[in-house]
């Protein structure tokens, strides 16, 4: 079966990239050290959950916590930039998997949406609320990877009779629990996509 041309694949204009591009300084050093805070603190919230230490955070970067500081002037100003640059992650990575096979392209993208989960998990509880941000990452979330699916469903590999926030659900809920490694986790999930799948 040919595959369709994917409507993520087009330059299409996703909030949260504009978000995120305009908080990232346009400085090589400067935008150096950002990308290297975010890094650490992804790595911080995934392993001590929200209450990581800024000054931890600060040195796996190798920056000092004034640099910290001037970059993200609360700890919610981290949260929120480090959960809108997991999202602008999901719409680069659909963009990247649109023109393979539909189911593929799907499968791929939905193996970083489960990876974006452990970043969700640790914070989300900080992130409590409404925001202008927030509501960008769901809409441009959606935006990405709906297509996707709707392709994947087109192409008659993916059953019908579901929507993209029937599926985000169940992948929320598969990579919500704990699981003894990252391999158990994938393993899970493919059982649970093969659900989803439809074989002719």
């Amino acid at each position: 079966m040919t595959a369709q041309p994917s409507p993520v694949s087009e330059a299409l204009s996703f909030p949260v990239s504009e978000i995120v591009a305009s908080q990232r300084p346009h400085r090589k050093d400067a935008a150096r050290n950002y990308d290297a805070l975010l890094v650490a603190a992804r790595a911080a919230f995934a392993e001590n959950g929200a209450e990581a230490s800024l000054e931890d955070i600060a040195r796996r970067a190798g920056v000092g916590i004034g640099t910290l500081y001037r970059n993200f002037p609360t700890r919610r100003h981290l949260f929120e930039s480090v959960y809108a640059d997991e999202v602008n992650d999901l719409v680069r990575v659909a963009r990247q998997v649109a023109d393979q096979e539909p189911w593929e392209a799907l499968t791929s993208w939905l193996d970083r949406f489960a990876a974006y989960m452990v970043t969700k998990r640790a914070i989300r509880e900080a992130l409590d609320g409404e925001s202008e941000i927030l509501n960008a990452c769901r809409d441009s979330m959606y935006a990405a990877g709906g297509p996707l699916f709707e392709r994947a469903q087109a192409a008659g590999v993916a059953r019908t009779d579901m929507d993209f926030g029937d599926l985000i659900r169940m992948v929320a809920g598969v990579t919500g629990t704990t699981f003894l490694d990252d391999a158990q986790r994938d393993r899970v999930l493919a059982i649970a996509l093969d659900g989803v799948r439809v074989t002719r």
